[in-house]
């Protein structure tokens, strides 16, 4: 009796974090919903890059800023240097760029922006903040510009995708972040939610983001804390999914582990300060802060699609009819997973990346016995390694 109930609770629990990547993967096939645009006005932006020891990455992402399309005296362009070599300093220093160096003893990303922030001043409209890893194209500002003249916008996030898919690996953390775009950004917009941000590929009202910033110290998880402090707030997120962004995709086990890791750990950290703001949300009828505590309740992907299917595995020996439900779960969970793939990923690269899906797994599965602290320590990622 104990482990019929103990099974039938794992079912519920399991079955609820499937039918909703279900419905919003369908979500992501419907037409959105059309915006009015005002008057598109030139607004002034910057574009603010933290960059804490990406040498060897940095130049590409500055290039791709340098070459917008977008009228120059409209946007300026900044460095946030962290423990970056002297060569990359000064060739930065020779482009018509602003470069500002920190120096702290503890680095994160709220940090970085906060002190770039106070250091610019408020002579802007929109603030962007891209990764130094990020490339985008030159009519990136341009979308940006446009999407935020749009009545009532002041929060965007661009589709941010691939731009190496060099190792099977990195295939799978590609499609992984397509899964994502389509689930947690494209889907919710169709329906009226807010998107999902993501780190970097973000434009915000530059009075917003300053005044919001300011109330963040978060060392791990920079995004879901700036999210949540915004949706509270009742700030709307807009998907852009034909503004892109490309990004470098993880490479090897060791980064995947650190990142994941750091990603769990974050989801963890913010599930725990934001439970006790259910009964308000509901109370508020914020329907978007009751979505988002929703998914830091959220089984990661990997270890629902490794946890479903070890389960009927094992039901599978003890009795057939027993496991029937499980691998009703599991057909139905990768048939939401497989609807939220774009249809030019679906190759045979996808099949041999699925390979590693079990290593996967097992990083991810160890990974929740090593997040005690892990949200009080900063865990880079390191980019440009293979």
């Amino acid at each position: 009796m104990f482990l019929t109930s103990i099974e039938y609770l794992l079912v519920f629990i399991l079955s609820v974090n499937i039918i909703y990547l279900l419905i919003f993967s369908i979500a992501s096939h419907c037409s959105p919903k059309n915006q009015e645009i005002r008057v598109n006005v030139l607004n002034r932006i910057v574009i603010l890059i933290p960059a804490y020891k990406e040498d060897q990455v940095i130049m590409e992402c500055v290039n791709s800023c340098l070459t917008q399309d977008y009228p120059k005296e409209k946007y300026d362009i900044i460095v946030i240097s962290d423990q970056m070599q002297d060569i990359t300093i000064s060739t930065l220093e020779a482009l018509p760029l602003k470069l500002i160096k920190v120096f702290f003893k503890d680095s994160t990303k709220a940090k970085a922006l906060n002190y770039a922030m106070d250091e610019i001043g408020d002579n802007y409209d929109i603030a962007i903040i891209l990764d130094a890893d990020n490339v985008v194209d030159s009519e990136f500002l341009s979308h940006i510009n446009t999407s935020m003249n749009q009545q009532g916008v002041e929060v965007v996030q661009a589709h941010r995708t691939a731009k190496n898919q060099n190792t099977k690996l990195a295939i799978l953390d590609a499609i992984s972040e397509e899964i994502n775009n389509s689930i947690f950004r494209l889907g919710h917009s169709n329906v009226g939610l807010s998107a999902a941000l993501i780190g970097s590929g973000m434009a915000f009202k530059y009075e917003l983001l300053k005044k919001e910033l300011h109330l963040i110290n978060a060392i791990g998880g920079f995004d879901r804390a700036l999210e949540l402090t915004l949706i509270k707030k009742k700030k709307k997120i807009t998907y852009l999914p034909a503004t892109y962004v490309w990004d470098e995709k993880i490479q090897n086990h060791h980064n995947f582990s650190q990142q994941r890791k750091r990603w769990l750990s974050a989801q963890l950290h913010y599930l725990g300060l934001s439970l006790k703001d259910i009964p308000k949300a509901i109370q508020e009828k914020n329907w978007d802060l009751c979505d988002k505590i929703f998914q830091q309740m959220s089984l990661p992907r990997v270890l629902l699609l490794g946890i479903t299917f070890l389960i009927a595995i094992g039901m599978s020996f003890f009795t057939w009819e027993t496991s029937i439900k499980w691998w009703v779960l599991f057909i139905a969970l990768n048939i939401s997973l497989y609807v939220a793939i774009p249809k030019q990923m679906l190759t045979s690269k996808l099949a041999s990346a699925v390979l590693i899906l079990p290593l996967s797994f097992m990083l991810m599965f160890l990974n929740l016995f090593k997040l005690k602290n892990a949200n009080k320590k900063f865990i880079h990622t390191s980019h440009g390694i293979k």
